[in-house]
């Protein structure tokens, strides 16, 4: 059995963590978040409609999730640090590419290199890179990180909308990419371990995991709920993300009023974060996912039925976003194991990027036919049917007793 390093320092790991969280902050910030603040520019200064522009997103994390798989084998080969650097690289490259647009075709390109960046950077490969490093030990690794990511748009937003203020769109995409090459890239160097290398070979025999909990002949079963449940969490996510603002108008809030009461999903997933940091280590990390879906159908379910307190709703939905985040990395390893974790990661990551590359267009198409309040039931299903999901995938994958 391949073992993991799980020998390192309490500040070697401290020392790893702050590094993959500096540059989860930063690749979270400067590709999935970077729309949200660059896109009316970028729309107004080349003449293209809003659509379009937002499409770069999707279309990256179609590309992400048609390369996940290929990254996870690449971790699981080579260790993290060498995928993680070459994201570092490509998504300056993507950056400055898309700082030299001149046309929707550079523009496009930019995204499908960003894409890969993002496959190979964002949370599913920093996952598979401590699980690589850590071992069964990396749920505590695994759970910090995300309490860095959490602070990914806190920090980045107002970064890129100085940025764009100050030096233009094309600017803030500049310095981001500087700031990948001269501080990101050097950390991630410099700090990850080194990794001895797998032959292909063993990388291949160990995809067929064999030191995890659920019952050898229970595992397809329990990958292809998990690989539904992550379609389904990744679908809502995307619609919500994009969306939220135009559902909360809809039912009669300002503009102002709408956007503050979105503004509390951020904290409260710190906060649920905060919550699995200081007591997960007590339970099984599958209650961490049963946790995450019923707090995220209970802020759907309430904001359907136009509950008279929405900030209830959406600090339920928040928080279990926020231990969604540590329950995708989390519990493939502890059900499968260490020993293919990455290939397992790649794996669960497809579906769940092409469900969020698929799933604004779908959720614009869902306003206009059913309104906001159909497209919050459709949410709410979806968010129920994952509670019904997770139930089947705890009996199916925990070992009778």
């Amino acid at each position: 059995m391949i073992r993991a390093m799980t020998t390192m320092s309490k500040s070697g790991r401290r020392r790893v963590i702050a590094a993959l969280g500096v540059g989860q902050i930063l690749a979270w910030g400067a590709s999935y978040y970077l729309p949200a603040i660059l896109a009316r520019p970028i729309a107004a200064e080349m003449g293209w409609p809003l659509a379009w522009v937002v499409g770069g997103l999707s279309l990256g994390l179609l590309v992400a999730g048609l390369v996940a798989v290929r990254v996870g084998h690449a971790i699981e080969r080579h260790g993290g640090r060498p995928v993680l650097a070459a994201s570092v690289v490509l998504l300056a490259t993507g950056l400055a590419i898309l700082a030299a647009t001149t046309n929707l075709a550079i523009f496009f390109l930019a995204w499908i290199v960003l894409g890969i960046g993002m496959a190979a950077g964002l949370y599913d490969a920093a996952f598979s890179c401590l699980g690589r490093i850590f071992g069964s030990e990396a749920r505590p690794a695994i759970t910090a990180l995300t309490l860095w990511g959490g602070f990914a748009s806190t920090v980045c937003w107002p970064l890129s909308a100085f940025l764009a203020e100050t030096l233009g769109w094309r600017g803030a995409c500049l310095v981001y990419a500087g700031i990948f090459m001269v501080v990101v890239l050097p950390l991630i160097l410099f700090t990850l371990p080194r990794e001895e290398r797998r032959d292909r070979a063993a990388v291949t025999s160990h995809t067929a995991i064999a030191a995890g909990e659920t019952p050898p002949g229970r595992r397809g079963l329990a990958f292809a709920i998990l690989s539904a449940m992550m379609v389904a969490s990744g679908a809502v996510m995307a619609v919500w993300s994009v969306h939220a603002i135009t559902i909360l108008e809809a039912d009669g809030l300002s503009l102002a009023a709408a956007v503050a009461l979105g503004a509390l999903v951020g904290p409260a997933q710190v906060g649920g974060r905060v919550i699995e940091m200081l007591t997960g280590g007590r339970y099984h990390p599958i209650w961490t996912m049963a946790s995450s879906v019923v707090l995220v159908a209970l802020g759907m379910a309430l904001l359907w039925i136009d509950f008279p307190v929405p900030a209830i709703a959406l600090i339920a939905y928040g928080a279990g976003n926020g231990i969604w985040s540590i329950a995708r990395g989390t519990v493939p390893l502890a059900l499968f194991g260490v020993d293919g974790y990455a290939v397992l990661m790649g794996k669960l990551a497809v579906p769940s990027l092409l469900a969020q590359a698929a799933a604004p267009p779908i959720g614009a198409a869902l306003l206009d036919a059913v309104g906001a309040g159909g497209t919050l039931g459709v949410l709410a299903a979806i968010a129920l049917g994952n509670v019904a999901g997770f139930l089947l995938l705890a009996a199916t994958s925990l070992p009778r007793r």
